[in-house]
């Protein structure tokens, strides 16, 4: 069944203009939450994988912000990106036909959702949301999902009032994940939000997520910080193929990510951030809601 899974997401993706040519290469985007050299390496397996089933050289870009890989999308200078749901929101409020969602992360337990998750060093006695009022926020980038779009969201719904020196003494961008997590533990800010799929073990950066690839990395030790908030469930983030791309080139992509954690589950390992079940079907249905956060925050 697995096999065909290719034909049936054909269907959902937006068939290719007919004067379309083959392509010479294939560009993937890597969003920002690690140092490039790590996202680069977490990846090559995967491109390799994608090079020798297309017949063409592929190349990873590591822009140094979400922006980077959302605006190559859009130009068509990147063919295929793992998208948090807000930066696939914010490509769809500009150009709704310019990528299609097709693949989303499954965790362990079946589900396809995360969380942002608040935290702070267990020695500063921070404990909650509460315990920030007048301490630096951080968060990672203006189009993550889990590092600004959601946590804003929630925040200012609780009451929190979000402009700097308001409820907390400032509030600043670290530039993606990993530097959020880094920044918390060396003390540059008091806390901040990163994301997680909030299951397994706490002191392993849970099963997957941007704590699990920190602690997987030795940048931190579980045991010195404490979760201090956790958001609602949040949709992941889906895998988007451009739609200007040759529909048998879209199909290929789309079922070696499919049978990934089958054939390869080291591989999938880098690409899924940790461990996970599999990379299944998604539709744009799932972004909806955050589709619509995006839009109410100014897109």
């Amino acid at each position: 069944m697995k096999r065909l899974l290719a034909a049936t997401l054909a269907t959902t993706v937006l068939a290719a203009p007919l004067h379309a040519q083959e392509i010479t290469g294939f560009n993937i985007g890597i969003l920002g939450g690690e140092n490039a050299q790590d996202r680069l390496s977490n990846q090559q397996c995967y491109s390799d994988k994608i090079s020798e089933a297309l017949g063409v050289p592929v190349k990873v870009f590591t822009p140094a912000d979400y922006d980077g890989v959302i605006q190559g999308l859009l130009g068509g200078t990147i063919d295929m990106a793992w998208l948090g749901a807000s930066g696939y929101a914010k490509i769809y409020l500009t150009d709704p036909e310019a990528v299609t969602p097709v693949l989303v992360k499954q965790n362990l337990d079946g589900s396809i959702g995360y969380y942002s998750i608040g935290i702070a060093r267990k020695d500063s006695g921070i404990t909650s949301i509460e315990d920030m009022k007048g301490k630096v926020m951080g968060f990672g980038d203006p189009n993550s999902t889990s590092g600004y779009l959601i946590p804003n969201v929630e925040l200012s719904q609780a009451g929190i009032d979000m402009t700097p020196g308001k409820y907390f003494s400032d509030v600043r961008f670290t530039g993606g994940h990993e530097q959020t997590i880094v920044a918390v533990t060396n003390g540059d800010i008091d806390g901040g939000v990163t994301w997680a799929d909030g299951l397994g073990n706490w002191e392993d950066g849970y099963n997957s997520g941007a704590l699990r690839k920190a602690a997987d990395a030795g940048l931190v030790d579980m045991n010195d910080l404490v979760q201090i908030w956790k958001s609602k469930e949040i949709p992941e983030g889906p895998m988007v193929v451009r739609n200007a791309l040759p529909q048998d080139v879209k199909d290929k992509v789309i079922q070696l990510t499919a049978d990934l954690w089958e054939d390869d589950p080291e591989c999938a390992y880098g690409v899924a951030a940790g461990d996970a079940k599999d990379f299944i079907p998604v539709t744009h249905q799932q972004y909806e809601s955050i589709v619509e956060a995006r839009r109410m925050t100014g897109g």
